[in-house]
């Protein structure tokens, strides 16, 4: 599953642009997802987790 910090579920985020004529076009806000390599129940692997996640210390890197 890509895309998706693994913990805290955040994932991309849909809507539309619209310009001041009222045009509208897609647009997407994806989270900032890093790879790290973390200790989840006493193992070592690598997973992918949002910056938010990092900064708040749910994460224990390894």
């Amino acid at each position: 599953m890509a895309r998706v910090c693994e913990i805290c579920g955040r994932g991309p985020d849909y809507g539309r642009s619209v310009s001041h004529s009222g045009k509208r076009s897609r647009k997407v806000r994806a989270p900032n997802l890093q790879r790290v390599h973390a200790v989840i129940d006493g193992v070592r692997r690598r997973i992918r987790v949002c910056t938010r996640c990092l900064k708040a210390g749910k994460v224990q890197k390894a």
